[in-house]
């Protein structure tokens, strides 16, 4: 086997812990004497061992005198566990193999600068692009400190998100659905607007067997948001965020639309954030000054928070919002094979729109999959200060 080999098996190691590690990276590593693998280990959850630390306590045999292959650089600093440079050098370990370089001011350059520095031969960039397509959410939350946010939405070849009736379900197959659940395992929150919540009562949890439900996230400028919805009604079960945008008057009250099952009502803004705050929703005031919730600085919060990254299944609104707001870092399109047609169905991305070609919001093709009779199309956001400008 070659260095090639036992990188791509960290890298593998690594996933194993997607949506267990969050605002922590995925690493993978592993350990090699004499050509053969004596230990190999991966970060599995938040606080518990780092990869290094995993691998050595699989040792098989001493790795004196070994070869270690990590995905990220090994951490210098104490956090939750003690610095895995000190693990490699307790242990003889005399070459140490790094993908990518950590980002983090406490690590950055200083983990392999501690190990050069005791003599151990260090090879760093080896195979970076593979690693560093493991952790696009951490290098984005460690040096911004605003979740990494992907925008998802389902759409037909059309581009239509819902018939001209409003029904959406289903829009794709059962595997494509299946792989959301999958992302909504791998982030940290997942935010929608109240649009979404008024029409579809979603409850916005993973549904699979071994997944970790995100933190539940509603822009919500006028508090419209039922008592008696099932986000607001789990919100002791799943953690749930509000954002609101109302202001109090000069008397400190403010009227808000409560809709519930019955007829629409004015309650009084305290009021209902009292009864929402009663049964387990944080509530968070972010307005932009317009009576809007200012998505910019909502993610200041959040991030704030230790919430690395959101899955935004918003409507077109919200999403339309979101890009122009410039927080959104990645977009999956799943495509079905059908045609709605229709002048009023609904497209994933609402509002006034581009008024020409040039003023459209630029993607950066990444990978195109088939999922069943499906196509998931990923992007990278290219030019987020296009999205700054209103349209």
């Amino acid at each position: 086997m070659t260095d090639k080999d036992y990188m791509e098996r960290a890298i593998e190691l690594a996933k194993g812990g997607i949506g267990w590690t969050n605002p922590n990276p995925l690493v993978g590593a592993v350990i090699v004497k004499d050509g053969r693998i004596i230990g190999e280990g991966y970060h599995r959850r938040y606080g518990e061992l780092h990869a290094e630390r995993n691998a050595i306590a699989s040792l098989t045999e001493s790795a004196q005198g070994a070869t270690m292959y990590v995905t990220l650089e090994p951490c210098c600093h104490y956090g939750k566990t003690p610095p895995c440079t000190e693990a490699i050098l307790e242990n003889g370990i005399r070459r140490v193999v790094i993908g990518s370089s950590d980002p983090n001011p406490k690590v950055a350059g200083k983990g392999a600068g501690i190990l050069r520095a005791a003599g151990v031969q260090v090879d760093e960039d080896f195979m970076r692009k593979e690693c560093d397509s493991l952790n696009p959410i951490f290098f984005h939350y460690i040096t911004s400190r605003t979740p990494y946010v992907i925008m998802k939405y389902a759409m037909t070849a059309d581009g239509k998100i819902a018939t001209k009736t409003g029904a959406s379900k289903w829009i794709t197959g059962e595997a494509a659905r299946n792989k959301v659940q999958k992302l909504r395992h791998r982030c940290m929150g997942i935010m929608v607007g109240i649009g979404t919540v008024l029409a579809d009562d979603p409850m916005l949890n993973v549904r699979l067997l071994e997944g970790k439900s995100p933190i539940r996230i509603i822009c919500d400028s006028h508090l419209r948001i039922p008592l008696d919805s099932q986000l607001v009604q789990t919100a002791k079960e799943y953690p749930t965020i509000v954002a609101y945008a109302t202001d109090l008057n000069s008397d400190g009250e403010a009227s808000v639309w409560k809709k519930e099952r019955g007829p629409v009502q004015e309650v009084r803004l305290q009021e209902k954030i009292g009864k929402l705050e009663g049964l387990g929703v944080q509530t968070l005031m972010v307005s932009n000054g317009s009576g809007q919730v200012d998505l910019k600085k909502l993610m200041e919060i959040l991030g704030e928070q230790g919430i690395d990254s959101i899955l935004l299944e918003g409507g077109g609104i919200l999403n339309d919002s979101a890009l122009r707001a410039g927080i959104v870092q990645e977009v999956q399109a799943f495509i079905a094979p059908k045609i709605f047609g229709g002048h009023d169905a609904r497209t994933p991305v609402a509002g006034v729109g581009a008024e020409l070609p040039k003023d459209g919001i630029l993607l950066e093709f990444g990978k195109a999959t088939q999922i069943g009779e499906d196509l998931l199309i990923e992007y990278k956001v290219r030019q987020v200060e296009r999205c700054l400008q209103e349209s």
